[in-house]
């Protein structure tokens, strides 16, 4: 269940002010009106690259000996941290599609994960704990967390909620993190 509990609130803080999210908010003005249709392409995308990038921590963690994966994993959180800490823009706006919602929210939404921090910080959660499913169900809520309001509710929410506090308390909570993989502190939480 820790495995489920710090997928999910890692990647959910993360996700507040990333490019995925600027791209759910970019997706809900082009397609108005059609905000299931959207939804649905993030579910689909973040499953399968967070199902992805899980695997591949796990292929990772079976390949390393435990204290050489602790140090890997521990810096790789504190490096979350600084780049949390980092704005992120929307690049690339999507062009109109004839593809429709669902579809290019898919191919947008999965692209725009590829190599992104909440990918990479699911390839260190499914190198930390065993239970890939999890893991992948933790990250995938996450980012529904984050990005379902962004879809429905947009810009009212970016006028409540300051983006650099945002990006200051996951860059807090990927730093602790990592300091408690690095120090081997055991809290009851799987962290050590």
């Amino acid at each position: 269940m820790e495995a489920l509990i710090a997928s999910f609130g890692m990647v959910a803080i993360a996700e507040i002010g990333d490019k995925t999210q600027l791209l759910s908010f970019v997706l809900a003005t082009r397609f108005r009106g059609r905000h299931w249709a959207i939804i649905a392409g993030i579910f689909a995308a973040t499953v399968f690259n967070h199902l992805f990038a899980a695997l591949v921590g796990g292929w990772v963690a079976h390949f390393l000996g435990p204290d050489l994966l602790r140090w890997i994993l521990g810096l790789a959180f504190l490096g979350f941290a600084v780049w949390a800490l980092i704005p992120d823009t929307l690049d690339d706006k999507p062009e109109p599609s004839r593809y429709g919602p669902f579809l290019t929210t898919l191919v947008l939404f999965f692209l725009a994960e590829m190599g992104d921090k909440t990918q990479l910080a699911t390839v260190a959660l499914g190198a930390k704990y065993a239970n890939l499913a999890l893991v992948t169900l933790g990250t995938t809520l996450g980012m529904m967390a984050a990005n379902v309001p962004a879809v429905l509710i947009g810009e009212k929410l970016a006028q409540r909620f300051r983006l650099s506090t945002m990006r200051f308390v996951a860059a807090a909570l990927f730093a602790i993190f990592g300091l408690l993989i690095l120090f081997k502190v055991n809290l009851g939480l799987g962290l050590g």
